[in-house]
């Protein structure tokens, strides 16, 4: 069996909490494009089912039954607009790591082990976050939404990931915050924690190798809400080691 090498972490959500920041810069760009469309944090909630920006702007048109929809190339300057509004708030500041995430991070470096990403989110929603979360450990790679042909559910994204890296799915870890990811990655053949978020849903999340409140920091520890005890409350190196090296559930 492979030893634990690299540990590939979804975005929003599980790195930070950017969701409501995101639904903000939605409803942003709705009203710069003279839209009456609002989303409030319980139909974003909602929306959320459906992975990727574009895409959720379809499926609300559809849901809704907009009587003129945006055709596809509206809903892409739509969305655009909607990632410089989020891209310009990120950079602004003031949107903290999740807790555990700098410790795991400089611990997984210092111990040798790579860094990726997953996400759904595009790439400059993402290298906004990493630059305005400095200092950061450098993640290897980065895989992102608009890179794959099929979005979370789907494996595609984690199967990129692990292409880049060049690992096996039994050398890596995922970490995600929802269902969605949670089936991508497992359908990858990767284990995972889950670290239930703001947005991501109270689960069931069957098939995690565990689920906790959040990553855990010494003067912050994390609760176990499924699977194996957290020594410590903090999800260190030795502790996710012993998860990864169990089946896909």
């Amino acid at each position: 069996m492979s030893t634990l090498t690299a540990l590939i972490f979804d975005v929003d959500g599980t790195l930070a909490e950017t969701e409501e920041l995101h639904r903000e810069a939605f409803n942003e760009a709705f009203a710069a494009a003279g839209l009456d469309w609002h989303w409030d944090p319980a139909l974003y909630g909602e929306l959320l089912e459906v992975s990727g920006g574009k895409e959720r702007i379809a499926h609300y048109q559809r849901r809704a039954g907009i009587a003129a929809p945006l055709d596809v190339a509206q809903v892409a300057a739509l969305h655009a607009g909607k990632t410089a509004r989020y891209t310009a708030r990120v950079q602004a500041g003031g949107l903290p790591m999740r807790p555990g995430i700098r410790r795991l991070l400089a611990e997984a470096k210092q111990a040798g082990l790579r860094l990726a990403i997953a996400t759904t989110t595009s790439r400059p929603n993402v290298e906004a976050l990493l630059a305005a979360a400095a200092p950061l450990p450098a993640f290897d790679v980065i895989a992102a939404g608009d890179e794959v042909p099929a979005k979370k559910p789907a494996p595609d994204v984690y199967l990129l990931a692990l292409q880049l890296l060049g690992l096996p799915a039994s050398a890596c870890l995922a970490f995600e915050d929802t269902v969605n990811g949670l089936v991508s990655a497992t359908a990858a053949g990767l284990r995972c924690v889950v670290t239930v978020s703001a947005y991501g849903g109270a689960g069931p999340f069957p098939g995690a190798a565990s689920v906790l409140t959040h990553l855990g920091d010494a003067d912050e520890p994390a609760s176990v809400l499924a699977g194996p005890k957290l020594p410590g409350g903090a999800a260190d190196l030795a502790w996710l080691g012993t998860l990864a090296a169990g089946a896909p559930g």
